[in-house]
């Protein structure tokens, strides 16, 4: 684990914090391979219920560290970035990303890789890796899912900055809060997550992400299969014997 990644725990829900606030919490492979790390582990970890991804300081995230990808086999790092994002379509504990201040290039793909995510008002996002003569090849897939293929191919041909307004209407941001209400706001989502169902949320997730780009009728039989294994759970059987009952569902006994 890196200094400039802080991780810790409220309950059931993990928090990966980006600390490195004097280089606007830019990515190193060091730190995405620690990201990746942490949060690989944690969908093994029948504790964690939800993960939330934050950072320390002005800037949500300035992208890649210029200063190590100029460095002779930089480009062999690749390969980590590609786990880092790729989680969103990989695990299957929800992410819950807060945004405050400006989110740019790898900072944008961290948000598209989150299942939730809030900014403070006053953010702005942007695919900036045009204006230093690349493409944002490792994260592009992510923010055109979230995006949409038009909207993700003028954002990294034009390399503009977008407001939170904006966002929030494409889709990339599911909600706006002031600033003082963020982090609240966040640990409020992923702590009622984390109480949920962890078996419906884990199939819900899996069946996103096999079913992607199926039509309906090809994503039946995957659905069918995927809806008679939540049937026969006991998360199912809580939730249901909780809803008669007319209490709340304990679905850690």
């Amino acid at each position: 684990m890196t200094a400039s990644l802080e991780i810790s725990r409220e309950q059931r829900v993990l928090r990966v914090t980006l600390n490195r606030p004097e280089k606007r919490n830019a990515l190193t492979s060091e730190i995405c391979g620690s990201i990746a790390d942490t949060v690989e582990a944690a969908e093994h970890d029948e504790s964690v219920g939800a993960i939330i991804f934050d950072a320390k300081g002005d800037v949500f995230c300035a992208g890649m560290d210029l200063d190590e990808a100029i460095l002779p086999g930089a480009a062999d790092q690749t390969v980590v970035h590609q786990r880092l994002f790729t989680l969103g379509a990989r695990v299957t504990k929800p992410i819950v990303c807060a945004v405050q201040g400006p989110a740019l290039g790898g900072g944008v793909g961290l948000v598209c890789n989150a299942h939730v995510a809030v900014a403070a008002h006053g953010s702005s996002f942007g695919l900036t890796e045009i204006r230093i003569g690349m493409w944002p090849f490792v994260i592009y897939r992510s923010v055109a899912l979230a995006l949409g293929e038009r909207r993700a191919l003028e954002l990294s041909l034009m390399g503009r900055i977008f407001n939170v307004p904006e966002a929030v209407q494409w889709g990339l941001i599911h909600e706006a809060v002031p600033p003082f209400e963020l982090d609240d706001r966040v640990t409020a989502i992923a702590m009622h997550l984390a109480q949920s169902s962890p078996q419906a949320i884990a199939k819900g997730l899996e069946f996103v992400a096999k079913t992607r780009g199926m039509d309906p009728v090809t994503a039946a039989p995957v659905a069918l299969q995927m809806r008679r294994s939540t049937f026969a759970s006991a998360d199912f059987h809580e939730g249901v014997a909780a809803f008669r009952e007319k209490r709340r569902p304990n679905y850690f006994k």
